[in-house]
């Protein structure tokens, strides 16, 4: 589930959800799912200096290793400042979150169709989307990546109350902005604002 060689779409979940709120003073966000640290780099790299950056990560072996050996991957974005690791369930995070974040990014399993661990389907399912929806500030980001389209999936996120935009991006990427690579596979990331 996790490449160092292409992560283009990764960068661009953080590029996609921070350009919304680039201008506020003290942005807080969410990400759930570390993998490599490549979407926390690039959280990191759109945010100010006031920024807090709460990442979830169940397996604490990845966050070892993003200590460690994968640490200059993404240049060792857990040492920033900014940055709080909870070895926890981002569900429960989002769950305890009222109006909190301005952006949760969620790159936890294989997108809406939870492969590795069936507790995720919480996270897609319309009660999850609706935890999501209370637990941002107004004109607040959900920002899901997938590894292919689930068209049921935009629809329940407008019923939860947000406006959507699907946006298709190159899993490989090239350069600072990762968002428009050459070639390779396409992966989807959903853009839901609650307005």
């Amino acid at each position: 589930l996790m490449n160092s060689r292409v992560y283009g779409s990764e960068d661009a979940l953080a590029q996609l959800a921070c350009e919304k709120f680039t201008n506020h003073p003290k942005p807080k966000v969410l990400i759930g799912g570390l993998g490599m640290g490549y979407t926390l780099r690039s959280a990191l790299d759109g945010l100010g200096e006031n920024a807090q950056v709460a990442v979830a990560e169940l397996v604490p072996e990845v966050v070892q290793w993003n200590r460690g050996v994968l640490a200059e991957l993404a240049d060792r974005p857990l040492d920033d400042r900014r940055v709080v690791i909870h070895k926890d369930d981002v569900g429960q995070l989002i769950r305890d979150a009222k109006g909190e974040y301005n952006a949760i990014m969620l790159d936890v399993d294989n997108g809406p169709q939870a492969l590795s661990r069936q507790g995720n389907n919480w996270l897609y399912s319309p009660t999850g989307l609706l935890a999501a929806f209370a637990a941002l500030r107004r004109n607040g980001v959900l920002a899901i990546w997938a590894s292919g389209p689930e068209p049921a999936f935009a629809q329940r996120l407008r019923q939860a109350g947000f406006e959507v935009a699907e946006v298709k991006v190159r899993a490989r990427g090239g350069g600072k902005s990762r968002v428009k690579g050459r070639g390779g596979a396409h992966h989807l990331i959903w853009v839901a604002q609650r307005d």
